[in-house]
């Protein structure tokens, strides 16, 4: 083959319209991601992005949302129980998950119900 993949580029999860103030509190405020500006050209349809470590977060409007409650991004996170206590503090409650091929992890909802993973290596 004379082609591979390197990598992910940023994945993007849906929020209904009139969900942007919302979404910036949520991943911007709360997580601390850091909002990107969008290209010119999709302003237009609403939404943001966050830079979340090497990777982008692309948080679109999408008509007739659904959740996404099963498939989900998963985001390793360097002191994952200090970053749990903080998310405790703020008042979101993560939900146990099992320890997987040496990562321990936990699962959240965001405001509009996409299910997000956070992981880290033991």
């Amino acid at each position: 083959m004379s082609f591979s993949f390197v990598g992910i580029d940023h994945i993007q999860l849906a929020i209904p319209e009139h969900g942007e103030a919302e979404a910036r509190q949520f991943f911007g405020q709360i997580l601390g991601w850091q909002e990107i500006p969008k290209p010119d050209i999709l302003r237009k349809r609403g939404g943001m992005w966050f830079q979340c470590g090497s990777q982008q977060v692309h948080i679109g409007i999408q008509k007739d949302f659904v959740a996404a409650t099963k498939a989900h991004p998963a985001f390793y996170v360097k002191n994952l129980d200090q970053f749990r206590q903080y998310l405790e503090a703020s008042g979101i409650h993560p939900i146990e998950g099992e320890t997987v091929a040496g990562t321990k992890r936990f699962y959240l909802f965001d405001p509009f119900g996409n299910r997000l993973e956070f992981l880290e290596s033991l």
